[in-house]
């Protein structure tokens, strides 16, 4: 192989190595498999944004270069974040991506040189760790504990690391933890990131996906926070939208700059009836959320009922599509426990230590399946006497 000392920081993603182990499963056995292992949301965009979708294709001028944000798309993400977060944003306070993994590959770059620290949650999402690889960053991981409530001890971060540090990647609601932070969280965050000068990049793709009647809030909601971060929400998880790949960065405006000035030499926008679907999705299609919300809570609930009667014992997830679920103690760990339940059950989840240290005893589950076949998982899962 052919590769860059930079590409020695990497592997093959997770994802794709169970999607090959899955193929390599049905080809041996012949066997169905029911997949949780990637969070690809299963429940569609409601029509009219579909709609608009199909007519906004038919316009040829459309198919030309987008080069930038369209002036109604930035009103409508500025009138969304007005309205939902109580945030007021200025257009040069915004920018749309291709997914909230674009940002997450290129923004580190824009802000990091080689060798800058960058404080990262663990378990943490992968590109939460190799987008600052890319930029050839140093990684500081800071421990997510379940006694904690899975949220960083910044009492804990050694403070010549912190002192050090030029940038802080959180996520709450939390991917793979499933974890909500409580509003004084994010008070000691703002606090904590001033104090040692630290930008903050907050990656908010759940906050529309929070159960049991609470609601999501926005990091830019609480003062001081655009004064050293910036945001990330998507369309994939709200609205359905996760192939058209759309997604906007908010906040600080001269962390803005720099990423569009380097995005703008990386491509050349957003195909122009995406924009145009998202805003309709921002108009017309906030009723759909509730809906969208209640659905995964369904789901959640059937998969802790179903699967305790199989003998495993999962907690209730406060938000998100995901549930991080403990490995029995008889395995060494969570990519052994995720073969053995391939190979018994015919169920496929992510090992919990693809996304850091820290998940070497849980695995994730993405709550992307029907309750048939999260009825049908659990009667696998109970007949290969796993628990």
């Amino acid at each position: 192989m052919i590769h860059t000392k930079r590409m020695e920081a990497f592997q093959t993603s997770i994802f794709t190595n169970i999607k090959k182990m899955k193929e390599e499963y049905i080809q041996r056995t012949g066997n169905t498999v029911i997949d949780f292992s990637i969070g690809s949301p299963n429940i569609a965009p409601v029509s009219c944004i579909i709609e608009t979708m199909k007519e906004k294709m038919d316009e040829p001028d459309n198919w030309k270069y987008a080069i930038t944000d369209m002036d109604e798309m930035k009103q409508a993400i500025q009138t969304w974040y007005k309205e939902r977060y109580q945030v007021d944003l200025a257009y040069d306070e915004m920018i749309c991506v291709s997914g909230s993994q674009q940002a997450l590959s290129i923004l580190p770059m824009s802000i990091c040189d080689p060798g800058d620290i960058v404080l990262v949650q663990d378990p943490y999402y992968p590109i939460f760790s190799d987008g600052p690889k890319i930029a050839g960053a140093t990684i500081h991981y800071m421990p997510l504990l379940e006694e904690n409530n899975y949220l960083i001890q910044f009492n804990q971060i050694d403070p010549e690391i912190a002192r050090q540090a030029k940038l802080m990647i959180v996520s709450y609601p939390n991917n793979p933890t499933c974890a909500i932070a409580p509003d004084s969280f994010y008070e000691e965050l703002i606090q904590f990131a001033k104090k040692n000068n630290i930008l903050v990049l907050h990656d908010n793709a759940y906050s529309e996906l929070v159960f049991d009647g609470k609601v999501g809030k926005s990091f830019l909601s609480f003062e001081g926070a655009k004064d050293i971060g910036v945001e990330l929400n998507s369309f994939s998880k709200t609205f359905g939208m996760a192939g058209a790949r759309l997604g906007v960065c908010v906040g600080n405006k001269d962390i803005i700059e720099s990423f569009e000035m380097l995005k703008s030499n990386m491509d050349y926008g957003i195909f122009k009836p995406i924009q145009y679907a998202a805003i309709t999705a921002l108009k017309e299609g906030k009723e759909s959320i509730a809906q969208t919300c209640l659905a995964y809570q369904n789901r959640r609930d059937a998969l802790v009922k179903a699967f305790k009667e199989a003998g495993w014992n999962i907690s209730k997830t406060p938000a998100t599509m995901f549930m991080w679920a403990k490995i029995p103690d008889s395995y060494s760990d969570s990519m052994a426990f995720t073969k053995e339940l391939l190979e018994k059950a015919g169920v496929v989840v992510t090992p919990g230590m693809a996304f850091g240290e820290q998940g070497k005893r849980y695995v994730r589950i993405a709550l992307v399946q029907d309750e048939k076949e999260i009825m049908e998982a659990a009667n696998r899962i109970q007949k290969a006497n796993l628990f």
